[in-house]
Parts: C-alpha cells; sequence; structure tokens
C-alpha cells in the first residue's frame, strides 16, 4: 500500500471531497451522542427499562467513546487511517443495526457501547487525514467544515430524534445510520486514499492498557459520580477511590511513555511542541466551561418552561446553523491571521453571550428573550471550534498525526466530561438551595397541611430537575393550585440557578481566552512548498 508522508506529496487531487465523506462518519457518531437523550421516556416504557438503565444507555456511549481516542489514533498512524475509519464505520453502522433490534435493556447497552467504540474508531483519522491531505494554507478551511460539524451535530440530535419519534418508532434513531454508513464505507473505499505515516510503527501493548484502564476509572467517577452522590459505589468502593486510581494508572501511563523511546503510544515530544502543549490546555478549559451551556439551556425549556424536546431542539437550531456557517468563515480568517486571535475573540465573545442570557432570561421568558443571546453565541462558537483545532496541531509532524489527533480529542473529552459533572454539580446544589428559599416563600399560598410536605418536596426537586407533582388524595382545586405554586416556585429557583451557572461558565471561558497568549506567534502560511517547508521548520518565539 503506497504511504502519504505529507502534504508536500498530495495525497489525492479532490481532498474537499474525501473530507466530506469523512465528515459523513463525523457527524454521525456526533449525532449519536445526544440523539437518545430525547428516547428516555419512550425506552423505558418500549424496552422495560429502569430510568437508571436508560441513562447507562447514554452514558455508556459515551465511555466508548472518549476512552479509546489516544489507542484509535495511534493505530490510524500504524495501519492507515483510511482503514480505521472505514472500520470505525462499519463497526458504528452494524452497532446502530444492532440498537434497533435490541429488546432489552442489556442488549441495548451492548450495541451502544459498540457504537461508542464505533465513533471512537472513526473520530481521531478525520484530524489525521486533514493534516495529511492538506497543505498548511487550506487546514484552517478544512477544519471550518470539522468545527462546523462539532457546532452543529449535537443540536441535530433532538431535532432529529424528536421528529423520528414522532413519525416512527425509537429504533428508527438507529436504524437510520444503517443505509448511510453503508453509502460512506463504499465512498470512503472509492475516493480515500490509502493514507497512513511514512514509516511503521507498533502498538504499546503496556500503553494501551495502562490508558485505557486509567482513563476508564477518571471517565466513568465524572460520569457517575453524581448518581452516586460522589459517595459509596459498592462496599469499599466509592466514586473517589475510583477517580483516584485511574489518576495513578494515568500517572504510571505517562512514566511509561517516557520509558519508551521508540515507539510510545502517546509520544511526549509531541507535548514539546509549544502551540500543541498550549492548545490541549486551552482545549480542555474551553470544554469545562462549552459543555454546560446547551445542557443548561435545554433543562431551562424543558423543565422550567414547559417545551417539549422537539420544540427546544427547533429553538437551538439557528444558533448552530450561526456555528456551522461562521466555522467556515473562521477557517479561512485563521488560514490568513492565525488561529490565535481569531480563537481570543471567539471565547471572548461567548463570555459575552453567556452574560447576555443571565440579563435577559427570567422564569416567565419567552423564546424570544433567548434570541440575542443565542445569536451571539452561535457566532462565537464557529469562531472557536476551527482555530482551536488549527491552533493545537499547527507545527505536528504528519508522522504523528494519529497520535496527536488522539492525544487532543481525549484531552477535551475529559475536559467536557469533567464540566458537565462540575457544572452539573454546581447547578443541582445551587437549584436545592434557591428552591428551598423559594418554596418557603410561597408556601403561605397553599393550605396549611401541605406547606412542609411543599418546602421538603421543592428542596428534593433539585435532583431531577422537575418541579414536584402533587401528593395524592387532594381534591381538584387544590391540586390545580398545588400544581400551580410548584411551578412558579420551580421555574424562579432554577432560573436563579441557571444565572449562576452560566455567570461561572463564562468565567472559565474568559479563562481559556487569556491562556491563549501563551500560543505562539503566527506565521503566515506559505504559498509554495519550499516556503511552507521553511516556515513549519523556523524557530518559533
Amino acid at each position: 500500500m503506497p504511504e502519504i508522508k505529507t502534504a508536500e506529496q498530495p495525497a489525492t487531487q479532490r481532498p474537499w471531497l474525501v473530507l466530506a465523506i469523512m465528515c459523513v462518519g463525523f457527524f454521525m457518531s456526533l449525532l449519536d451522542g445526544s440523539i437518545v437523550n430525547v428516547a428516555v421516556p419512550m425506552l423505558i416504557h418500549s424496552i422495560n427499562a429502569s430510568y437508571d438503565q436508560v441513562l447507562w444507555v447514554i452514558d455508556g456511549y459515551l465511555l466508548a467513546f472518549s476512552v479509546p481516542l489516544i489507542t484509535t489514533g495511534r493505530l490510524g498512524d500504524i495501519f492507515g487511517y483510511r482503514r480505521l475509519y472505514v472500520i470505525g464505520i462499519i463497526t458504528f453502522t452494524v452497532a446502530s443495526a444492532l440498537c434497533g433490534l435490541s429488546d432489552s435493556p442489556t442488549q441495548l447497552l451492548a450495541a451502544r457501547a459498540l457504537q461508542g467504540l464505533g465513533g471512537a474508531l472513526l473520530f481521531p483519522q478525520v484530524i489525521s487525514s486533514i493534516l495529511t491531505i492538506f497543505p498548511p494554507r487550506l487546514r484552517g478551511r478544512a477544519f471550518g467544515l470539522f468545527g462546523a460539524i462539532v457546532g452543529f451535530a449535537p443540536i441535530v440530535g433532538p431535532v432529529a430524534g424528536g421528529f423520528l419519534l414522532a413519525h416512527v418508532s425509537w429504533r428508527w434513531i438507529f436504524f437510520v445510520n444503517v443505509p448511510i454508513g453503508i453509502i460512506t464505507a463504499v465512498l470512503a473505499l472509492t475516493f480515500a486514499p490509502p493514507m497512513r505515516s511514512g514509516r511503521r510503527h507498533r502498538l504499546d501493548v503496556i500503553g494501551v492498557a495502562l490508558a485505557t484502564a486509567g482513563l476508564s476509572g477518571v471517565v466513568f467517577g465524572l460520569i457517575e459520580g453524581e448518581r452516586y452522590a460522589w459517595g459509596t459505589i459498592i462496599g469499599p468502593i466509592s466514586i473517589a477511590s475510583v477517580i483516584v486510581a485511574g489518576l495513578v494508572l494515568l500517572a504510571v501511563f505517562v512514566l511509561w511513555q517516557h520509558r519508551q523511546r521508540n515507539e510510545p503510544l502517546m509520544p511526549l515530544a509531541l507535548f514539546g511542541a509549544r502551540d500543541f502543549a498550549v492548545g490541549n490546555g486551552v482545549g480542555f478549559v474551553f470544554q469545562l466551561g462549552m459543555i454546560g451551556i446547551m445542557f443548561v439551556l435545554v433543562l431551562y425549556l424543558q423543565m422550567a418552561r414547559g417545551y417539549s424536546a422537539l420544540e427546544t431542539g427547533l429553538m437551538m437550531v439557528p444558533s448552530a446553523v450561526l456555528t456551522a456557517v461562521g466555522s467556515a468563515y473562521a477557517g479561512r480568517l485563521s488560514d490568513r491571521f492565525g488561529g490565535k486571535y481569531i480563537l481570543m475573540a471567539g471565547m471572548t465573545l461567548l463570555a459575552a453571550g453567556l452574560l447576555v442570557l443571565v440579563a435577559m432570561t427570567g422564569p416567565t421568558s419567552g423564546a424570544w428573550s433567548l434570541l440575542p443571546g443565542l445569536t451571539i453565541i452561535g457566532i462565537a462558537s464557529g469562531a472557536t471550534f476551527a482555530p482551536l483545532q488549527q491552533a493545537t496541531m499547527h507545527g505536528v509532524d504528519p508522522r504523528l498525526a494519529g497520535a496527536a489527533s488522539g492525544v487532543s480529542s481525549t484531552i477535551r473529552q475529559i475536559g467536557g466530561v469533567l464540566g458537565t459533572a462540575v457544572l452539573g454539580a454546581l447547578l443541582s446544589a445551587r437549584l436545592s438551595s434557591t428552591l428551598r428559599g423559594e418554596a418557603e416563600q410561597r408556601a403561605g399560598q397553599l393550605p396549611e397541611s401541605l406547606r412542609a410536605q411543599f418546602i421538603d418536596d421543592s428542596a428534593a426537586a433539585a435532583r431531577h430537575y422537575s418541579p414536584p407533582v402533587p401528593p395524592g388524595g387532594l381534591n381538584p382545586a387544590t391540586t390545580s393550585l398545588y400544581e400551580r405554586v410548584t411551578a412558579d416556585t420551580f421555574a424562579t429557583g432554577f432560573v436563579n440557578a441557571m444565572h449562576t451557572t452560566l455567570v461561572a461558565c463564562a468565567l472559565v471561558l474568559v479563562t481559556a481566552a487569556l491562556l491563549c497568549f501563551l500560543f505562539s506567534r503566527h506565521q503566515k502560511p506559505a504559498t509554495d512548498p519550499a516556503q511552507r517547508r521553511q516556515a513549519e521548520t523556523a524557530p518559533q518565539d
């Protein structure tokens, strides 16, 4: 099989076609991370699943997707990016069919885990392929398409899921992937070149075991922490001990990589490149602050304002469209001016959009009150994903593209998982406090016999992010009064908690923007191969 060493020796005369084909699989893997969320009630009813089992159907995908990324990125260097992509898309497609055919929670969970593994196999190959088939002067535009999908797919998921659930069975949220996956695999084999790095690699098996075990402990602990109240899981095993064990294994993994001079799974030399090291730090902090935005807004719209999942998704579409369009233009601007300053502007604007949301949302606000903030967030998001990817990968040796993409993807995934855990805990704690305070103020509207229960139930509602249900045995008039008072209490308490959480997100994003000053000064990509080689080998300041 021919080997593609760098973008100076073009892998294909149709790089945009190849990228479009690979982005289809990338889009599907991101879409399925969110599309199942809207099907939770139907899954509970259809396959006799408990709420915890359905949550694991969602979290199991995230766990199987996040943990192997370092390994699958390196496998691309060893066996070729097209080959790993095709294996990933086939695995994802078969798993999607198995998801649709599942008749029990156990079958669905196993199929979802396999689906997550398929996504992990194909995901890093997209970034590696960009570094391989595009010259430096076009990589910003290519990462612009990448960024558009990163911003758009999670929003399309609930919309597509809501549409399919409204017209056909829940099984079709999985079956729809099957024909798309088959066509994508055929197109990849037909048009994508057999891309791989310029020398043979071997797989660091001990490194794979250490990285997988360590990441599994950390990611599992962060995902499941709130469910177990950050305490005991079973016997002497607690969430804290699982996370600490994961961190210890990751420390051993880093030491092992330091000893592997020839073929480490994660070449530590990658972090010797200033922009790669800074970019991963910025990406981690960015994901920590960014991941909670839509999570909080979706809860606000559905739980506090009573919108359906489909209505909520449709309200997010304009922002997602702006993100997609903005990513394309941000990629072009990054090619011209460098990703550093575009990224800083995008993150700062993103923080400003959050503060606009805080200023304009209230317990009785309608959809239009969200529009100014979501517009700013949509534009700003478009100016973050592509420049961040371009700035991080600037100067990375194409022979290490797979390892680099796997490492950067893993670090951002962990940042996102940590952000979800921390911001979820912050929202829950703040909500418990605000709901109790609001309930104590409004309890006087209810009969005296219901007031104590109302206060306790309102505070407990923070665990489920939904208003408490009226106690049984009440007459219709009292039931209606109880529902109205609890709805008003929950909406007011949630808005106060949401504002605190969004301000925290804004502060994290400002921190990420300030970290961008650590990137090296951008050198405009040269237009011919000799100049490009000179630019890429010049020392960075």
